[in-house]
């Protein structure tokens, strides 16, 4: 078993596991898959007052042609309404790196793309500015002030503009996984997946505190992962968003750590999240909308600020192949899904980790070429 497979065995799920320590648990990948099955059943049981998730995802058929109200099926849920799409695409473009994780966008526009062992920063025509190698494969990447940080791992590494490293800051303790970097301010967040908390940095890499850290008095649950999906995003408000996708939602923190409210339901339908884990992906709009992103049943959607559904960016016509692969098995979950990055036009670009395709989405009521 590669050192990969180990760490994505350890997610958290939460049917299925095993307990390591910590009030933490440990799932092996057979009980993953047979959690996600008990997932789905318990979501469907607990919406059966409310309309039933049977119901929302349609009936399957018996080889004798007898309807099987049991069957799990969401190709009902494959084509969006086109009423409910808010955005058009102006362009589509090869990513120039392969393995594609996360992206962000500068102040300068430009796409800030981690993948293979290098950064590839992107014009908005799609063209490649320059690239940044580095040592071992990116994660995840944030950029604030012309300056990016870049997370692998189990560490983050700071660098100039023109691809100067400044700073290699000191690897996290116990089981490391950064997924997800925000910048605000004097600090950076880090979502770390594989102790299950986001990390509260000062810019000289001291660690100044932990978000979302189990705290039953607290009223905190902790964050539930299957798989290696934590991503943080913040307006520098002092409000920290982050997905719990096994909870099928998005918590919003003080940087002090408290749980200050929340928001999403589990759901087939086009309002909530489906499957065993989602939203795998936030971003924030310039007006104070989320952007969500889910694998499985790709789809990228709007939400207001109050996490009421506004709507569809783009869905799953948009990324069959994606489908397909989310829908099998894979070494590398990380691999899966998409991943979106707003920029300060408010368009959104979407980035397909399984065709290496970047989506330029932009709101219908403008022009289709994002500026």
């Amino acid at each position: 078993m590669s050192a990969l497979q180990k760490n994505t065995d350890r997610f958290q799920s939460p049917c299925g596991s095993k307990a390591i320590g910590n009030g933490q648990t440990a799932v092996t990948r057979r009980r993953f898959i047979g959690g996600q099955c008990a997932i789905l059943g318990a979501a469907a049981l607990g919406n059966l007052a409310t309309g039933s998730i049977f119901a929302a995802a349609g009936r399957g058929q018996r080889a004798d042609n007898s309807e099987n109200p049991f069957a799990y099926r969401v190709d009902r849920f494959e084509q969006t309404n086109p009423k409910l799409i808010g955005y058009v695409e102006a362009r589509r473009f090869k990513s120039p790196c392969s393995e594609p994780r996360r992206m962000a966008i500068g102040g300068d526009q430009r796409i800030y793309l981690a993948g293979e062992k290098r950064i590839c920063v992107i014009r908005p025509d799609g063209s490649v500015a320059t690239e940044i190698g580095l040592t071992a494969p990116p994660q995840c990447v944030a950029v604030a002030n012309e300056v990016l940080y870049v997370g692998f791992k189990d560490h983050i590494e700071v660098y100039a503009a023109n691809g100067t490293r400044k700073a290699a800051w000191e690897a996290l303790e116990g089981d490391p996984y950064i997924t997800g970097l925000a910048v605000a301010g004097n600090e950076l967040f880090a979502a770390d997946s594989g102790n299950r908390v986001v990390i509260r940095y000062q810019l000289d890499g001291k660690i100044a505190g932990r978000i979302g850290a189990r705290d039953r008095e607290a009223g905190v649950i902790g964050f539930v992962l299957p798989s290696p999906n934590l991503d943080v995003e913040t307006r520098g408000d002092g409000v920290i968003h982050v997905n719990n996708p096994g909870r099928h939602r998005v918590e919003c923190y003080s940087v002090a750590g408290d749980l200050l409210k929340w928001w999403g339901k589990p759901s087939a339908g086009i309002e909530g999240f489906c499957g065993c884990c989602n939203p795998i992906g936030l971003a924030l709009l310039p007006d104070g909308r989320f952007v969500t992103c889910e694998k499985g049943l790709p789809r990228v959607k709007v939400y207001n600020a109050n996490g009421e559904f506004d709507c569809v960016v783009a869905g799953p016509e948009s990324f069959r192949e994606n489908a397909r692969a989310g829908a099998g098995s894979t070494s590398d979950p990380a691999r899966i899904g998409l991943d979106a990055a707003v920029d300060s036009k408010g368009n959104v670009y979407v980035l397909d980790r399984v065709t290496g395709n970047i989506h330029v989405m932009v709101p219908k009521t403008r022009s289709g070429t994002a500026r």
